[in-house]
């Protein structure tokens, strides 16, 4: 295949719902060819609600609980697009064999602080909550757009009430 055939895959990025998926963040992710929730999902009506939107791959935060919880992985490690991605809730729990893991993308939530960074050829993406406002703290999700095997990111903020 010729770089040129393929094509820009672009993933939209939630995490910290906690059971509320707003109408603001449905219309952000119209469109995307897959949903990554970094966790704090809270319920599966969520999880439900995104798979009507594109395929989801999600974790479990520490909120995320009960028997609809359970088969959720801590930690996920997925190719996509020909870069491997490295899920887990909190950055926290990001280690040294996750490091050597070869990831070239690590996506966390737990925080409710958007973030975008790049450490050691590593992209590091927080999207922020996009469930209920906590504190003084924006309201938001993320695009990661992996086009040639290149990861990109852009935090969207949500415009709500």
């Amino acid at each position: 295949m010729h770089t040129t055939d393929m094509k820009k895959l672009r993933i939209g990025v939630i995490s910290d719902t906690h059971n509320l998926l707003r109408p603001e963040a449905r219309f952000a992710l119209a469109g995307v060819d897959r949903i990554i929730h970094a966790g704090d999902i809270c319920g599966p009506a969520v999880l439900e609600q995104l798979a009507a939107i594109a395929p989801v791959l999600a974790v479990r935060g520490n909120n995320d609980r009960g028997d609809w919880a359970e088969d959720l992985p801590h930690r996920l490690v997925e190719e996509i697009g020909g870069v491997r991605v490295l899920v887990v809730h909190d950055k926290a729990d990001v280690g040294a064999a996750d490091a050597a893991s070869g990831a070239m993308v690590v996506i966390t939530g737990h925080s409710h602080r958007p973030n975008i960074a790049r450490e050691g050829g590593v992209l590091y993406l927080n999207p922020g909550s996009a469930g209920p406002r906590r504190f003084r703290l924006p309201v938001s999700l993320a695009i990661l757009e992996i086009a040639d095997g290149t990861p990109t990111a852009r935090v969207q903020m949500l415009e709500v009430d």
